[in-house]
């Protein structure tokens, strides 16, 4: 059976946008989605907003039509208390940025491999706190 993925914000938009993906992380996607176990942390599409919102992304559409699209096929998990509160609790080193931390222990609770090309997640990975793939 594949294997439970959550997709990093920036992973997410690199898939909707046709971005060149890893062909191991791309088959990853694809077996996930098929079995309904590709997930998004919902911190990422506040992530999303605050880009849009600075001007570091634009869309060609309205943001919650594009957010709407893009989630297709993908379960959003919310922000649940006991998610909110691991994120706080993660074991060993990790960096501070709250909405990585967050889909880091997203990643953790729904035991699922991480899809990344951040150095500090992939890291964290390595360290065997969390399985995670490199984009």
């Amino acid at each position: 059976m594949p294997e439970a993925v959550v997709l990093d914000t920036h992973v997410w938009i690199w898939l909707m946008i046709g971005e060149a993906l890893s062909e191991p992380a791309k088959l990853q996607i694809e077996q996930s989605s098929s079995q309904g176990q590709l997930y998004l942390s919902a911190i990422s599409v506040w992530e999303l907003g605050m880009l849009s919102q600075k001007g570091r992304i634009t869309f060609r559409q309205d943001i919650q039509s594009w957010i709407t699209e893009a989630l297709a096929g993908i379960q959003c998990v919310p922000l649940t208390p006991e998610i909110a509160l691991a994120s706080t609790q993660l074991p060993g080193e990790i960096h501070g940025d709250p909405a990585d931390r967050m889909i880091v222990a997203t990643a953790r609770a729904k035991n699922a491999l991480l899809l990344t090309r951040d150095d500090k997640i992939l890291g964290y990975g390595d360290k065997g706190y969390l399985k995670t793939l490199a984009v």
